[in-house]
């Protein structure tokens, strides 16, 4: 009698070993495979070749270019951004500004009026104030004002360097090439705790994580900002999608389906403002992770059954893909690991995998070390040595970035449940408002 009774309750319980030790070991698979691949675009760096494609080019038939300035209550930022700009070594007649002035409630129109006032043959603003909220429906609004075939980006907090537009115009000249994108450097680095993390996590994406991908022929990133796109291009992939938070993600792998290349620049360093408070920082990780898991679940399987790219295009782009959803993962391999903890011992030998993922489970306790070796090799190819004592404070950023991926995540299902449209969030400034002479 006591036997039947206890044999269901003992058969469950072995199902939900079994269950939980096959979820932690293909949490532990995923982790080894992440923490490869970044170890590999580390060794990389570091002792591969490093060619800078297109820098040697500084004369040439320049194209017709036009520079979309993103701007949405931006009145600490924009003046600085354009004045930036105005001091391009790219020829004024083959340029056309076209600051995006996306419904401002601000002081943002006014400022940009009197930076046009100067330069009316070059600044051409566009004061958007209607329409759908977000940047990509901005942009894809300001196109009525674009001459010619290349369109480069900015935000309205970046400062472009005077050389910055001929070097993100040059691979243009190979045809192929549908998509630019240069290197982000913090311009407030030293502000706090908070900006110097972010610093070394911007260091390790851009000088080694893209570099590598475009070194070894793989799926660089085009960026929302810093970035330049072929109007063909952009028009053959039917434009900006205005019903996504990451815009760029979006782009990168439409245009890797659609056979164009995406060129990554590691010396076109562009300047930007990073938050200078956690709050912030985790609204712009939300956005940043619920747009690029919106773009995961549309591009996924498209890339990876298509026989057109190459193979190790597809695994790298998919891996790329999942980035945003591995700190979810993680947390979901925590807690199979405590739960296996927890389960009876006798029945813990009925999973016979069980040992070497809890083993390895252990030495990743925070998460993929590989990123922070990453951001190691980065700072030590960049000659700032001395900030790596920061290094163990980077765990503050990784746990924002898990609180950060979780909630994009639930808020993304609830979107979808509930059918509501996406919310943009805009990230706050901190520079003081600079006055337009």
């Amino acid at each position: 009698m006591i036997r039947y009774e206890m044999a269901p309750a003992i058969h469950a319980r072995g199902l939900l070993v079994i269950l939980t030790d096959t979820i932690l070991v293909l949490v532990m698979l995923l982790l080894v495979i992440y923490t490869v691949r970044h170890y590999v675009f580390s060794l990389n760096r570091l002792f591969s070749r490093q060619g800078a494609l297109y820098r040697s080019i500084v004369h040439g038939p320049w194209p017709m270019l036009t520079v979309f300035v993103a701007a949405h209550n931006e009145e600490s930022v924009v003046v600085d951004c354009l004045e930036a700009l105005l001091k391009t070594t790219y020829p004024r007649d083959r340029l056309r500004i076209v600051p995006v002035n996306d419904r401002s409630t601000d002081g943002t129109r006014a400022l940009i009026d009197k930076v046009q006032a100067r330069e009316p043959d070059l600044i051409y603003p566009f004061h958007r104030v209607s329409g759908k909220a977000g940047k990509a429906a901005a942009l894809k609004d300001a196109l009525r004002f674009m001459s010619g075939d290349i369109l480069i980006v900015f935000d309205a907090d970046y400062l472009p360097r005077a050389g910055l537009l001929k070097e993100l115009v040059a691979p243009f000249f190979d045809p192929e090439v549908g998509a630019v994108m240069g290197r982000v450097v913090p311009h407030n680095a030293d502000r706090n705790l908070l900006t110097r993390l972010l610093d070394l996590e911007r260091a390790g994406g851009y000088q080694v994580n893209q570099q590598a991908r475009m070194n070894l022929g793989l799926v660089p990133q085009y960026g929302g900002t810093v970035g330049g796109l072929r109007k063909s291009a952009l028009d053959e992939v039917g434009g900006w999608r205005d019903d996504t938070l990451a815009e760029d993600t979006d782009m990168t792998y439409r245009l890797l389906l659609a056979g164009w290349q995406t060129v990554y620049l590691n010396h076109a360093e562009c300047y930007e403002e990073v938050p200078e408070r956690w709050a912030v920082r985790g609204r712009q990780l939300k956005r940043w992770a619920k747009g690029h898991n919106q773009t995961m679940f549309r591009c996924l399987f498209p890339l990876l059954l298509n026989p057109t790219v190459a193979f190790p295009r597809r695994i790298d782009g998919a891996l790329l893909l999942g980035v945003y959803a591995m700190p979810a993962l993680l947390v979901v391999g925590w807690i199979a690991a405590i739960a296996m903890y927890l389960l009876d011992a006798e029945l813990m030998r009925l999973a016979s995998a069980t040992t070497w993922p809890l083993a390895l489970f252990s030495f990743n306790t925070f998460g993929n070390f590989g990123v922070f070796f990453e951001i190691v090799v980065a700072t030590r190819l960049d000659g700032h040595s001395a900030r790596l004592r920061l290094m163990p404070l980077n765990a503050l950023g990784f746990g924002v970035t898990i609180a950060s991926v979780l909630s994009a995540l639930s808020g993304l299902a609830l979107d979808s449940l509930l059918k509501r449209e996406l919310h943009w969030d805009k990230t706050e400034r901190f520079r003081k408002p600079s006055k337009a002479r």
